[in-house]
């Protein structure tokens, strides 16, 4: 009380980071995934002098950009369903991936989570995520739908 902290709670601080688009690693990618489908290839330094082990992999893995395969924030356009995982994520009626976290975001004013999805084309078309047997449509991006500059976090 002296210091003015209150309780947040791990559920506040999954959807907050679910906000921002940060990644978990063993919920929402796993050793399976590349750093560059996943988002994360600005933590790859293929210039490391002495090189590493797997570095002429991920040359290649950088070089097959765009990738079919990537993880992506989703956030539903209604207000009402929540996302939990395991949802399946359709574009143009057709299935190309599945939600692999999700939770309630308060500050976007809808469920928010992470994708990995089987296609390079996110600015087209229509995109839904499948709740109980019923489809929603969503908003898809490669970059965070909150703060996307970073300019909250650096203030």
């Amino acid at each position: 009380k002296r210091h003015g902290l209150k309780h947040a709670g791990l559920q506040a601080l999954g959807s907050l980071r679910l906000e921002k688009g940060y990644r978990d690693y063993g919920h929402d990618l796993d050793n399976t995934d590349n750093a560059y489908a996943t988002g994360l290839g600005f933590a790859v330094r293929l210039s490391k002098p002495g090189g590493f082990i797997g570095q002429a992999k991920a040359m290649e893995q950088k070089a097959a950009a765009p990738h079919s395969k990537q993880l992506i924030q989703v956030l539903l356009n209604d207000p009402e369903p929540l996302l939990w995982h395991g949802e399946v994520v359709f574009h143009n009626d057709q299935p190309v991936g599945y939600v692999r976290s999700g939770s309630y975001g308060h500050t976007l004013g809808g469920a928010v989570g992470l994708a990995m999805v089987d296609t390079e084309d996110l600015d087209s078309g229509t995109w839904e995520i499948e709740i109980a047997g019923k489809k929603y449509a969503c908003t898809c991006s490669l970059s965070p739908l909150y703060d996307p500059n970073m300019e909250r976090i650096r203030v």
